[in-house]
């Protein structure tokens, strides 16, 4: 499905935009039985079967102009002057009632399932059955072709869903300037993800939310806090999680209705053409096909989590729910850039050690259990397909074990991991305090001595005997580096080790100007971050590259955040 060539010309109305609908999901699947067909469907239910539920966003009331993407206006090929036009803020703060034809007037929302590391969950839904999960504030609008590439634009607070569980369906300012910024962040660390096209706030829509009151010390958040309603529009080929296979095939190992296991079957065909047609020929037997899914998937997942450790992304949350089954980062709530490296970083005051920093090599792997386990249901007549699924999923730690090894090589400019090397590292990095991605920025200029990334550590006071093995490691590493070479070592190193990272302290000041109408931090974020990579003006060097100022740890919203959003 990705690959229908055209040429888009620059597309600067919805008008324009028209012709390149293309909605495949709701053309392909199976819709609700039970949903209505305008849309009107808003209150909490259960939604027994169909791959989505038609429902029509519900518009923020006097929506204002933040921002949006000029990097995927382009690619789109959206002229920027769309994204301030009347029907362009309507049709993405939530009113899709004027849509011109052949765009639909009517959105969907998907259901899937929970499983946290690994662990189905059904009491969490309100029926106490799973029925209850799925898009409670996610709403899709749009889906078509664009430049050759399928993409699915799906507003972020978009109002409340059948899979609301009673909530409101809103999306707050806060939130939305921290995923806006970070999906862009992400794309500009080179690191596959959901882009951000557009954001949105209003003028006169308020909901209560519990928050952190000023220098808050509390774990959790300790007040209620009047906040901007926002929507953000995310952007990708498609929002296929692993936990939405995983509903079908729940339901098709129950037999809990006689089309179980063929929605299961489709939604799998689906993914198939939404996500990996490049790589998977259609043709093939369906059997086939998902054994290259299983592979393709691997590959992708532990290629994600690889990179999220080289920039010191710590997602947070890596339910199965959360995790794309495109093999892209998904869902920025609770995420955070480490700043004092930290082994067990989790800044979501939820998210417990099984989602820290370097235990989500190890959640990846609970959801490529929980993938795995639902395309066993595909193959139950052939065991020699059996066997090759649990065989890709057998060695699913050899593979992340590679992926982390090449990683930490190029991150330190070595042709191969040196085990004994890193452990060293590893532990000089937490006895001193360094920050995470000064410490490898400065190390990626191939420094002689220790006195070149002292600016990367947290505690200066260290003793003299750690400040000799610093210096012992540092001429063990610089023997392994390959000496003809030092400049380009550092070029690549460089291209490596971002010097630049959306840290939290670095948004609380922009959301919190937004709150008070100023989005001049805001655009400022936008365009440091999405180049992060270069040595930028000094200016902005002694604003952003520094270490985190000591009174903002164990600050509430700041040092640790709830999902509140």
């Amino acid at each position: 499905m990705n690959n229908t060539k055209q040429n888009t010309p620059t597309i600067k109305t919805l008008n324009d935009l028209a012709p390149f609908a293309n909605y495949s999901l709701m053309d392909t699947l199976t819709s609700d039985p039970n949903a209505t067909q305008d849309g009107i469907d808003h209150n909490p239910r259960q939604v027994f079967s169909g791959h989505f539920v038609p429902v029509n966003p519900t518009p923020i009331d006097e929506p204002v102009y933040i921002t949006h993407s000029k990097n995927l206006f382009q690619e789109l090929g959206f002229d920027d002057s769309l994204a301030h036009s009347p029907d362009f803020m309507a049709m993405f703060s939530g009113d899709t009632s004027n849509l011109p034809e052949p765009m639909s007037k009517v959105g969907w929302a998907t259901g899937y399932a929970l499983s946290i590391y690994g662990t189905e969950y059904y009491a969490q839904c309100p029926f106490q059955t799973g029925n209850g999960y799925g898009d409670g504030r996610a709403v899709s609008v749009f889906e078509g072709v664009l430049n050759d590439k399928r993409w699915e634009m799906q507003l972020k607070g978009g109002g409340r869903t059948p899979y609301c569980r009673g909530a409101d369906g809103r999306a707050v300012l806060r939130s939305s300037v921290r995923e806006f910024l970070a999906q862009e962040h992400m794309y500009a660390l080179g690191i596959s993800t959901s882009r951000s096209l557009s954001l949105y706030t209003s003028k006169t829509e308020f909901v209560k939310r519990p928050w952190y009151s000023h220098n808050s010390h509390s774990f959790d958040p300790d007040m209620m806090v009047n906040e901007s309603v926002a929507i953000s529009t995310r952007v990708a080929p498609s929002f296929l999680r692993v936990g939405q296979i995983e509903l079908f095939a729940r339901r098709a190992r129950k037999n809990e209705h006689p089309k179980a296991m063929s929605e299961l079957k489709q939604i799998v065909s689906h993914l198939i053409e939404r996500e990996y047609s490049e790589e998977i020929d259609t043709n093939l037997p369906f059997a086939d096909q998902v054994i290259l899914l299983a592979k393709e998937f691997r590959s992708r997942l532990t290629k994600l989590v690889a990179n999220w450790i080289r920039v010191g992304f710590c997602q947070g949350n890596f339910n199965s729910d959360n995790c794309a089954a495109g093999g892209y980062t998904l869902d920025f709530g609770p995420f955070g850039f480490m700043d004092l490296f930290d082994p067990y970083y989790q800044s979501w005051t939820g998210g417990g050690n099984h989602f820290a920093f370097f235990n989500q090599p190890n959640a990846a792997e609970k959801n490529f259990q929980q993938f795995y386990s639902a395309l066993q249901n595909l193959l139950s007549s052939s065991q020699t397909h059996l066997q090759e699924l649990h065989k890709i999923r057998a060695d699913f730690s050899l593979v992340m074990e590679d992926e982390m090894k090449k990683m930490w090589a190029s991150k330190l400019g070595l042709e191969s991991f040196d085990e004994e090397l890193y452990d060293e590292l590893e532990i000089l990095m937490v006895q001193t305090g360094v920050d995470y991605t000064v410490f490898f920025r400065e190390l990626s200029n191939i420094p002689e001595n220790i006195t070149s990334f002292e600016k990367s550590f947290y505690n200066l006071n260290y003793e003299e005997s750690i400040k000799k093995r610093w210096q012992e490691w540092l001429t063990k590493w610089r023997s392994l580096l390959n000496s003809s070479n030092i400049s380009q070592i550092s070029t690549q190193m460089k291209l490596t080790n971002p010097k630049y990272t959306l840290r939290e302290w670095f948004l609380v000041p922009a959301y919190e100007a937004a709150k008070k109408g100023d989005y001049s931090l805001v655009k400022e974020l936008q365009e440091i971050m999405n180049d992060p990579y270069s040595e930028q003006s000094q200016e902005v060097e002694d604003k952003y590259y520094r270490l985190k100022p000591k009174e903002f740890f164990e600050v509430g919203g700041i040092s640790h955040v709830s999902c509140s959003s």
